[in-house]
């Protein structure tokens, strides 16, 4: 029985070790090499100004690992408050390639779009506004978007 027992603990301990093997938040996060999240905008700043505005180190905020910059102390404390309403969406990768073809792509974080209050960033380098593509099958993309995000962080 004692032996029996030992077993059933290991292969429970094995299980949980498994799934403790899924990509963290921070792990699946597009971030910056200085660790900042939306290479330091304020996240909320799209939602309250409508544009893209640079965070300040003064207004700085981990969360879950995540470390984020805000333009002033207001807009971290609404982020404080409901993290999740101002986080990007597909961890801050590009949408329009999380859609088309479930890569993690880099962002220009003055391109975005908000979609039912939820804020997506696009790459827009090299003549490629992806922002653009994306607005021809947003119904599509985002679809294909939502389902490839969770197979690429599960």
């Amino acid at each position: 029985m004692k032996k029996l027992l030992t077993i059933l603990f290991l292969s429970i301990s094995a299980i949980k070790g498994v799934s403790a093997q899924t990509p963290t938040e921070k792990q699946s996060c597009n971030l910056s090499k200085s660790g900042l999240a939306i290479d330091g905008y304020d996240p909320v700043a799209y939602f309250t100004t409508g544009k893209p505005v640079e965070g300040k180190k003064e207004y700085a905020l981990t969360v879950d690992g995540i470390s984020y910059q805000f333009s002033t102390p207001q807009n971290k404390e609404l982020f404080r408050a409901n993290p999740t309403r101002y986080k990007p969406q597909y961890g801050g990768w590009c949408a329009y390639a999380m859609g088309a073809s479930g890569e993690k792509v880099d962002v220009d974080p003055e391109t975005f779009k908000i979609i039912n209050g939820k804020l997506y960033l696009f790459y827009n380098k090299f003549f490629n506004n992806t922002l653009k593509s994306w607005n021809k099958d947003e119904t599509g993309l985002k679809t294909k978007a939502d389902a490839n995000w969770v197979k690429t962080n599960h």
